[in-house]
């Protein structure tokens, strides 16, 4: 369970990774060494599982996103295998969930345009799916990375 310093800095650190040690320790209020061991632990125990740049897709020429919703007609450990290794290796896929229900697993990626998503897909039926539907973005309402603590 987080302690209330915890939640502070966490969320500090999810609006703004940028903030230096003595940034953060300066808001929340307790020494640099003190906020230091704290991020530390928290990454020793995987609360904070990396840090990085988010970028504006559109401006580096990637306009469309797309989530892709599968289907497959093998449920077996092998073409598990397989799928993991070919989405793995499809850039352009940011986020893969095996789900309960009607389809069997969601995609979400980001290419430049439909030619793009073509190239995307063809690396996908690699995969031998059984169904693949698409969904494309068109207006962005809400977009955070940023957890609710």
């Amino acid at each position: 369970m987080l302690e209330g310093l915890d939640r502070k800095l966490l969320r500090l650190m999810q609006a703004d990774a940028g903030l230096s040690v003595a940034e953060l320790a300066e808001l929340i209020g307790i020494s640099k060494s003190a906020c230091w061991r704290r991020i530390q632990k928290l990454e020793r125990n995987g609360v904070i599982r990396q840090r990085v740049t988010l970028l504006n897709a559109a401006r580096a020429g990637l306009g469309l996103t797309v989530f892709i919703s599968i289907r497959t007609n093998q449920h077996n450990e092998a073409w598990a295998q397989q799928f993991r290794q070919v989405v793995q290796g499809v850039e352009g896929v940011l986020e893969v969930y095996r789900l309960g229900g009607q389809v069997d697993y969601l995609l979400k990626a980001v290419v430049g345009d439909m030619a793009g998503y073509d190239q995307l897909y063809q690396q996908l039926i690699a995969a031998d799916l059984f169904d693949v539907t698409a969904s494309f973005v068109m207006e962005e309402i809400k977009s955070t990375t940023a957890l609710p603590l």
